[in-house]
């Protein structure tokens, strides 16, 4: 029997969103251990382009409209309007399904110029022909994913996280299960070459769609009662539907394509930059690729956390924003911002320290890994500050401010990217972790203007996140000192037993000692709450129930 269908609080919804993302970034970060064993360095730089690609067509064919029909059903819901919210999903539908196909063809049939716009006129590294394969490859993604996203998006506007999580799980399974089963037969079994073997890997995003998909369908139909539906047709035409929808997604478009040009401007750029210092073409794709794809996946946990938040705040935010309950409309903001702070800022501070052995245990030495993997554990702090903030915007239509901070933050990106290589070259640092440099930057300067607008025009304070900031700073250092000095006394020889033993019991001590501080000084307290807490320890049997 179908189990029925329950809606989550916004805590609720956040942490089981969290749960699901982290085991599917961890599935995600481990599986490119054996992965990269099987393809190598050229195959992994020829998965990194065709996923950058595929990640920028595959915003521009779903349009925002997932996360604008999260905000729309969500609107309806609380105005009562069953019959609009019905028709927007379907109206939606079929708008997705036109981008869907122009993106796939765009992609598909357009294979060999967007390998061309990626290598520009570099002589010794990938073919034209072995990077166009790879695209083509995984452009049938498109044809499947924008479906399985709209649907995560009506069930989320009902605030049913945890089927979409549930999805985004399956997904994951199916789709590492056909990476590396896939290419390890192609590669080591028929003795296909890298780029056909990278080819059947990128064909697990495919399937790994479909079987999410039919699981979503199918919780639908079997939950028909908990979607409400409505004879009375609201005096909302379809037409206006579609404008709504297209209102909500152009800027939400903007938001997510914008994400990805952080990504493919500097794949160009840098190949550029560093080959104006002195690398040669290949080694600057390798960089490049370490940049984009490897060590991304090394923190995808700490991304996976604003996705979270931005999976629970919106249909929170856009429910009191329309019912002008501003108040809440702070609240839930500032608790995002701190709860994505006091996850993330430790999170990254153990990457950054242990960047040496997570990086060795994942792909071996490598000189450059390392330190880019701590650049990017910085950013992914930034990236998921700035996430949460934007999606608050979004849910309050506030979309000029969108515009202008997001093109601002971009343009400060591209403009900072071969100037700071060049910079750090001159002054002798490495000069590959210019363009991560310039990626803060941009950053930094979106969530400015995000903060000071939301300052200026709504009268928002952030006194609830200053505070959480503040009381953040004792655990921090409580985490990052001691283990800091654990590295600069103690000495050994890097090996897969020594790196992962190292790993392990930094993380924990790290993660211990940090939870414990941040308790007894009540900053776990003051963003969850005290009520939910107790919950959760009396669920983790750390304390007993009281009795009435």
């Amino acid at each position: 029997m179908e189990q029925k269908l329950k809606k989550n609080s916004f805590i609720q919804g956040t942490l089981i969103a969290s749960i699901a993302l982290i085991f599917i970034k961890v599935l995600g970060a481990l599986y490119v251990i054996p992965f990269y064993k099987i393809v190598g360095e050229d195959g992994g730089t020829l998965y990194s382009y065709a996923y950058s690609i595929y990640n920028l067509f595959l915003n521009i064919s779903t349009a925002g409209i997932p996360i604008a029909m999260s905000m729309i059903i969500s609107e309806y819901l609380a105005l009562e309007m069953y019959d609009a919210k019905e028709r927007s999903y379907k109206v939606g539908k079929y708008m997705i399904s036109i981008l869907a196909i122009i993106s796939f063809c765009a992609v598909f049939f357009g294979s060999e110029v967007l390998a061309r716009f990626i290598l520009s006129n570099a002589q010794d590294g990938h073919s034209i022909h072995d990077v166009s394969m790879v695209i083509k490859s995984i452009s049938f993604c498109l044809l499947i994913i924008p479906f399985l996203s709209i649907l995560r998006g009506y069930l989320q506007g009902h605030k049913f996280i945890a089927p979409t999580s549930a999805a985004q799980v399956i997904e994951q399974v199916v789709r590492i299960l056909i990476v590396i089963f896939g290419s390890f037969i192609s590669i080591k079994i028929y003795k296909s070459s890298i780029p056909i073997g990278v080819s059947v890997a990128l064909s697990g995003t495919f399937f790994g769609g479909l079987f999410a998909y039919v699981y979503l369908r199918r919780k639908v139909h079997n939950n028909k009662r908990s979607f409400p539906v409505s004879d009375k047709r609201n005096n909302v035409s379809n037409m206006t539907l579609a404008k709504k929808i297209l209102m909500y997604c152009i800027p939400l478009v903007i938001i997510a394509v914008t994400d990805n040009l952080y990504t493919l401007i500097d794949i160009k750029l840098i190949i550029k930059g560093l080959n104006m210092v002195g690398y040669s073409t290949l080694t600057a794709e390798t960089i490049s690729s370490i940049l984009a794809t490897w060590a991304p996946k090394i923190c995808a946990i700490i991304a996976a956390i604003s996705v979270a938040l931005t999976t629970n705040i919106i249909p929170h935010v856009t429910s009191s924003y329309v019912c002008k309950d501003y108040k809440n409309v702070m609240y839930r903001i500032n608790q995002a911002i701190s709860t994505v702070l006091i996850i993330t800022i430790p999170m990254a501070a153990l990457m950054f320290l242990l960047s040496n052995e997570a990086y060795f245990i994942f792909y071996g030495n490598n000189q450059y890994g390392p330190l880019i993997l701590k650049m990017t554990a910085i950013i992914n702090v930034f990236f998921a500050v700035n996430t949460v903030l934007t999606s608050s915007l979004q849910a309050m239509k506030k979309f000029r401010v969108i515009y202008l901070n997001t093109f601002i933050g971009l343009l400060a990106n591209a403009c900072l990217d071969i100037p700071m290589i060049l910079l750090l070259n001159k002054l002798g640092l490495p000069a590959y972790v210019g363009t991560s440099c310039a990626t803060i930057i941009g950053y930094t300067i979106s969530i400015s203007m995000s903060l000071i607008h939301l300052h200026k025009e709504m009268n928002f304070n952030y006194k609830a996140t200053l505070k959480t900031i503040r009381k953040t700073i004792i655990p921090f250092i409580c985490l990052f000192v001691p283990i800091l000095l654990s590295k600069l006394f103690i000495k050994y020889e890097y090996n897969y037993l020594t790196a992962f033993i190292s790993l392990i019991i930094h993380g924990i001590f790290g993660t211990c000692i940090y939870l414990i501080v941040m308790y007894l000084n009540g900053n776990i307290i003051d963003v969850f709450g005290r009520e939910y807490v107790n919950r959760l320890f009396i669920k983790l049997h750390l304390k007993k129930e009281e009795s009435n």
